[in-house]
């Protein structure tokens, strides 16, 4: 049987997706964008890959997170945007924010890591080809590079927008001080930093400490969350212990000896709470990340369109009393 052309839902932008402004740039993001970190690879079959990406999109989700090695294998999640860019998505390019980074491992050798000129340019190059893009709406540097000279790295972003092939630059996962030379080179070259992209969440709150999520709104930079489920912890999946085919139980992104008793009992606790206020745990977790303006966005991932669903509902309650916030920084720390 022959697929049916794909036609997006005529309510897309009526169906209770919220938009926030990303920093003091024209650009509005959803509360909400899909991650394609994990579950879009050539280990997943496309036809799953397309219904979550097609569910995303009729549900208002503007926003498609990727990185040059997101799979597995490396390359292989921004092939599949590319393919469903071609059969689905292409008469709605210019309704999408696609973004793409480099930084990380992705090819061997001397020139195809960290933040060279060389790597990012031709990293980006290979992006456009293989999602079918002509340009990615935000490059993002993947990660502070110690040794190469901030200029070089920053001045590749630059050009990049010069040269048509990216609308915005962000960096992520940069620190404190490194960030704030970024924010002022950039900005010097009349090419601002858009968006700061950073590990965040209920548990993981270390970019608030350091200071990284005030800096970024103070710069007027957007700032948007990975990770806000911590691995998937701030979920059902570990209620009752570490279940088959989980994060946990394969090892490699999230240990199993990070699920102890003592977090097991928290995640009920937070379980309860959440109940209580008529929300799943994970749309709990969501909800305190975007309780905050200063949090333009959260990547949330999926393997499913019914977990992307789950998620969507947190837009429904974002608003914590002054007790409930007390509680649950009393049940974490």
């Amino acid at each position: 049987m022959i697929n049916p052309p794909y036609h997006a839902s005529n309510d897309r932008y009526e169906s209770g997706m919220k938009y926030e402004r990303c920093g003091k740039s024209g650009l509005l993001l959803p509360r909400i964008s899909l991650g394609m970190w994990h579950n879009f690879g050539d280990t997943t079959p496309l036809a799953r890959s397309r219904d979550i990406l097609h569910f995303a999109f009729d549900r208002g989700i503007t926003c498609f997170d990727l990185a040059n090695n997101y799979g597995p294998s490396y390359g292989s999640a921004e092939e599949t945007f590319g393919k469903i860019m071609q059969t689905s998505f292409r008469p709605y390019r210019d309704e999408m924010v696609v973004t793409t980074k480099a930084g990380h491992d992705m090819w061997p050798g001397p020139y195809g890591n960290w933040g060279s000129r060389k790597y990012l340019m031709a990293s980006l190059d290979q992006s456009l080809r293989r999602m079918n893009l002509d340009y990615v709406d935000i490059f993002y540097s993947h990660r502070f590079d110690p040794e190469t000279p901030m200029e070089e790295t920053l001045q590749a972003l630059v050009d990049m927008v010069r040269q048509g092939k990216a609308l915005y630059v962000g960096i992520s996962q940069w620190p404190y001080e490194a960030s704030k030379f970024a924010y002022d080179y950039l900005a010097a070259h009349d090419t601002p930093c858009l968006i700061y992209q950073g590990r965040y969440n209920m548990i993981d709150r270390e970019k608030a400490k350091e200071g990284i999520i005030s800096q970024a709104a103070e710069n007027g930079v957007g700032f948007t969350a990975f990770s806000p489920l911590e691995q998937g912890i701030l979920t059902d999946r570990y209620l009752n212990g570490i279940p088959a085919g989980s994060r946990a139980s394969i090892g490699k992104f999230l240990k199993p000896e990070k699920i102890t008793a003592t977090l097991l009992e928290k995640i009920k606790q937070l379980n309860s709470l959440a109940a209580e206020r008529g929300q799943s745990l994970t749309q709990m977790a969501l909800a305190w990340l975007l309780k905050d303006k200063e949090v333009t966005s959260v990547i949330v991932g999926c393997s499913s369109t019914a977990q992307l669903k789950d998620s969507i509902g947190c837009l429904d309650n974002l608003t914590f009393s002054p007790e409930e916030l007390d509680k649950i920084d009393r049940i974490l720390f």
